[in-house]
């Protein structure tokens, strides 16, 4: 019998559900963490160049992007509260054990959340409220939010890859505990910064896809133009730096975490001069089936010779590493990451010759074509960068310190696939309800445009001409009635 299936009977009956309901609920909030990290700093530079360039579109574009950000912001917070009880509903032993050690980075997720949804509230509250200096000056503390919260996660997701700074009792618990060494951990300065700039580019690429499409349909006016140019800047010029942030990050798991980089290149057995395998499949004797076999590359990659010994997966016990399937899923998710990367970096070198050759944005279909597919997927390299980070660290949880099986819960399988159901019903309940109020905010917003364009009022719209200032008149027939003025005024502000 294959190795993989002894492993699975050996499993609690509480291991798969756990897991899989741990796997549905990351992958659903990772979708969100691309807007809730960078979508701030990509409004306020477009808030920033209204304000310099007394540009009226682009303050306009600033305040319905705050709009959208606030509505964001509400959905990641249900979807990472859930997560926080996940942890200690699911993994208890994990919890129970080495919570004192990295749960600090929990901590300061949780009040990097909570400023941040005082900022963002500031934020929209300010506009026509503030004056505009003070207004852009009080937004800018959100970025830095954003980015407290992702380092919060990030140290704590890198101390169970590299774990640091505690000292084992005689009953293996963790004693003497260094709360700096917890945090910055070898892996965390490498998966803290490819994370933060996958997350910029990220949420530049699905911004300006929206605007992407919008040209491919005829909008072709400043207020799509500078939709997509501002927001795709940002995540072209994130673009090769990834590449190389990723690269750099690939190097730290060779030499930190050896036996997950042989999962991820499916390396059976130690040995230099190892060939790249471009996709492909792991079978349980060691053999690779499919895939594009490139000679000496693997080798090359992670030492820039041939002759760099590669450690393979037999190089520790089959209780130890990852399994023939789980070395696959970690190197598909793997090779797909790169494989976006790259087709990303192509696109990004598009857009930068057209601008440095011409000055202008560029005019071909098959470039917004491909602009509006690179939000999509960038999205799916952000999940399958998370995928191959966590299943390429299996069978542990704590890296060699603490394996999965330990940390589950006692809780009896038939409720957990219980609770996975009530879970996925909810978040597509809730994930449906974000893109209908997307979708009626663009509605309201493009009749407001062309009741603009036409000359005459735009009452659907909280913004006047210049987001700054007075507002346009009440049409005298549009008054409200005199028992409701104060209730009907209030309601035209919003």
């Amino acid at each position: 019998m294959p190795t993989s299936f002894h492993l699975l009977a050996d499993a609690p009956a509480q291991l798969l559900p756990a897991r899989e309901l741990m796997a549905f609920t990351l992958a659903s909030h990772i979708i969100l963490v691309p807007l809730g990290v960078a979508f701030p700093f990509i409004t306020l530079v477009m808030h920033y160049r209204g304000l310099r360039r007394e540009d009226d579109t682009a303050l306009l574009l600033a305040r319905r992007w705050s709009a959208v950000m606030a509505v964001q912001f509400a959905l990641g917070i249900v979807t990472g509260t859930v997560l926080s009880f996940e942890f200690g509903l699911l993994w208890p032993g994990l919890m129970g054990r080495w919570g004192d050690v990295f749960g600090i980075g929990f901590g300061v997720e949780a009040w990097a959340f909570f400023l941040e949804a005082v900022l963002i509230a500031i934020y929209l509250y300010g506009w026509r409220r503030l004056k505009p200096r003070t207004h852009f000056l009080l937004g800018l503390p959100l970025p830095a939010a954003a980015l407290l919260g992702a380092f919060g996660i990030l140290a704590a997701n890198s101390w169970m890859n590299t774990p640091r700074g505690f000292s084992l009792d005689s009953a293996g618990n963790p004693v003497d505990v260094n709360v700096w060494k917890a945090i910055f951990t070898p892996m965390f300065g490498p998966q803290y910064w490819h994370f933060v700039v996958a997350m910029v580019l990220t949420a530049g690429f699905v911004v300006s896809g929206v605007y992407a499409v919008g040209w491919l349909r005829g909008r072709r006016d400043h207020y799509h133009r500078l939709g997509f140019a501002v927001p795709f800047t940002i995540a072209a010029v994130a673009t090769p730096l990834q590449f190389v942030l990723g690269d750099s990050l690939a190097r730290s798991v060779f030499h930190k975490q050896p036996v997950k980089f042989a999962a991820l290149e499916i390396v059976w057995k130690t040995d230099t001069r190892v060939p790249e395998y471009l996709f492909g499949r792991l079978n349980e004797d060691g053999s690779v089936s499919g895939g594009i076999k490139i000679p000496l590359l693997d080798s090359v990659l992670a030492g820039f010779s041939p002759d760099t010994e590669v450690r393979g997966l037999t190089s520790v016990p089959a209780d130890q590493r990852p399994t023939a399937v789980q070395a696959t899923i970690a190197h598909w998710a793997f090779d797909l990451m790169v494989l976006i990367g790259s087709a990303l970096v192509l696109l990004a070198l598009w857009y930068g010759l057209v601008w440095l050759r011409h000055r202008r944005l560029p005019a071909s279909k098959w470039f917004y074509r491909s602009a509006a597919c690179a939000g999509v997927a960038s999205v799916v390299a952000v999940e399958a960068g998370w995928i191959a980070t966590e299943v390429g660290r299996q069978p542990w949880i704590v890296y060699q310190n603490m394996r999965v099986a330990e940390a589950v819960t006692s809780t009896r399988s038939t409720t957990l696939w219980i609770m996975l159901a009530v879970v996925m019903s909810v978040y597509v309940f809730l994930f449906g309800s974000f893109l209908v109020i997307l979708l009626k905010m663009r509605t309201r917003w493009r009749l407001a445009d062309e009741q603009r364009a036409a000359g005459g009022p735009s009452p659907l719209a909280p913004e006047t001409d210049t987001p700054y200032g007075p507002r346009s008149p009440v049409p005298a027939g549009d008054a409200p009635a005199a028992d409701g003025g104060a209730s009907g005024a209030e309601g035209g502000r919003r």
